[in-house]
């Protein structure tokens, strides 16, 4: 397993066209096996899903991203497809509904680069347009290690 630090830059538009930003910066682990990229690390509290571990599981068309904890998700993308998951939090479940618009992995032995474009929908109702560029690199490790 390689140390890695895992940058997740979030952008939401809704109905109204209002953004709504976030970014996260945590150090995570990497492997490989079977061709399939794993990167595990934990969410933060500032966006209020703290012990929480997030998985992603990158393939070479798809993403799949997997909470537990607080929180407990998993959500499949690949360009072009819906899918469904259930959203579990401690102040209820909602059924959430993305449809990949874009989906880019770059990635090599163990960094890499993922853009998610998509729209979301909750409980049926349309939310929002979003994106998702996630950086998975090994680069200054030791100076996110708080």
């Amino acid at each position: 397993m390689n140390k890695v630090v895992v940058k997740v830059l979030g952008n939401q538009k809704d109905i109204y066209g209002e953004e709504n930003k976030i970014e996260v910066v945590s150090v995570g682990k990497h492997y490989c096996k079977n061709d399939v990229h794993y990167v595990l690390y934990n969410d933060s509290e500032n966006l209020g899903v703290d012990h929480t571990s997030t998985l992603l599981k990158i393939d070479k068309d798809n993403v799949t991203l997997i909470r537990k904890g607080k929180v407990e998700q998993t959500q499949f993308f690949k360009k072009l497809e819906t899918s469904s998951s259930n959203y579990k939090t401690p102040f209820g479940n909602m059924r959430l509904t993305v449809l990949t618009k874009e989906l880019d992995i770059a990635f090599g032995t163990v960094t890499g680069d993922i853009v998610i474009d998509y729209e979301l929908a909750i409980d049926g109702q349309w939310q929002s347009e979003n994106e998702l560029r996630i950086n998975i690199s090994t680069e200054n490790v030791a100076d996110n290690l708080n």
